[in-house]
């Protein structure tokens, strides 16, 4: 696969080495093993709840005790502002803080990656709106899409994020194109003063990063790799096979494909379901590196079902009411979502209780 004109910049060689750089300027880690080695991200990272108030203010206590009872999971690191962590309920301020937060809480050897993915919508109130009289949306407003991910980037690496985590730009899902989407991604990539992760989250964006974007935003030295939730076996191994030659890695973005995902050459992953079960999908981890596969199986079965309990059954008020069984600080959720009804807590104690955990 023949390298973009684009990627072929004198950026390169500042870029390829801001991929240890920039972590190691935040962070101290331990020097790199070698040239031509990347940040490893091989291992399990929890995409953290973000804890609030009975008032739903964001509290940044109950942050930092969740963290200091990870801290002794051998998490490879944490997420923080993904999916589950109601990001786009958070002010920009409050983005910043939990980024800030988390990093003084975290063991020194642990990742942090922060999710930075902006919508143009988050700056139209700065620049008068930016949609035509027909509701389509103006030339610019992509733009600014671009450049506020790009902006809140560059904030979160100062925050002390190790990596930016950038989900798929969707509200004009349907004018977001490869060639629209490898712009957007190259733009954020050549600008951030820290490796990027794409992220790929369907049933929340309505939109799946393609396949051939992927391929070739894989060989952007400021890439990284991707979270890919889809739940497409095929396509995640079709990215592995394809990236072999890069430096890139996958990540299965959920605990219900993990083991499958492992078996097709991903190097880790991003699940909801560490916040609540992270010693045994660290375990699970552990498993199939090892190639204890009978066992790694067994692990996966009993995981599943939790993990749509806390996903796409109950979802984030699920999460947080589970974490609470097992001694982390859940609390409430940010409105407009809603508390589980008492049948449904009932539910999601079964689903638990059912394959062994409670």
């Amino acid at each position: 696969m023949a390298l973009s004109t684009r990627f072929a910049s004198p950026l390169r060689p500042t870029l390829a080495a801001l991929r240890w750089a920039a972590p190691r300027q935040h962070r101290g880690l331990s020097a790199p093993p070698g040239p031509g080695h990347t940040l490893n991200l091989g291992g399990i990272f929890p995409p953290l709840a973000t804890p609030f108030s009975p008032t739903q203010e964001v509290d940044y206590a109950q942050l930092e005790g969740n963290l200091c009872r990870y801290a002794s999971i051998p998490f490879r690191g944490l997420v923080v502002l993904g999916s589950n962590g109601e990001s786009p309920y958070l002010a920009p301020r409050e983005r910043l803080e939990v980024v800030s937060c988390a990093r003084r809480a975290l063991p020194r050897d642990r990742l942090l990656l922060a999710g930075s993915g902006c919508e143009c919508e988050c700056l139209c109130g700065q620049h008068g709106g930016h949609v035509s009289p027909w509701g389509t949306p103006h030339p610019s407003a992509s733009s600014l899409a671009t450049r506020a991910t790009i902006e809140l980037t560059v904030s979160m690496a100062e925050a002390g994020a190790d990596v930016a985590l950038v989900v798929t730009p969707c509200y004009y899902r349907g004018a977001m194109t490869s060639a629209a989407l490898i712009q957007h991604y190259t733009e954020v990539a050549d600008a951030s003063p820290i490796p990027v992760v794409l992220y790929s989250v369907p049933a929340n964006t309505g939109l799946d990063l393609p396949l051939e974007a992927v391929l070739t935003l894989a060989q952007h030295p400021n890439i990284l790799g991707i979270k890919d939730s889809g739940g497409d076996i095929t396509r995640m191994g079709l990215m592995v096979h394809k990236t072999q030659q890069e430096d890139f890695q996958v990540l299965a973005g959920s605990a219900s494909f993990l083991l499958a995902s492992y078996a097709l050459g991903a190097s880790g992953g991003v699940c909801a379901l560490a916040n609540i079960l992270g010693a045994p999908l660290c375990q699970l981890d552990c498993l199939c590196r090892e190639g204890c596969w009978q066992e790694a199986r067994d692990l996966q079965h009993r995981l599943i079902e939790p993990n749509v309990a806390v996903t796409r059954r109950f979802g984030i008020p699920g999460l947080k009411k589970a974490m609470e069984w097992f001694g982390y600080y859940g609390g409430p959720c940010r409105a407009p979502l809603a508390p589980l009804s008492s049948p449904q807590v009932e539910e999601l104690r079964e689903t638990f209780s059912a394959n062994g955990w409670l």
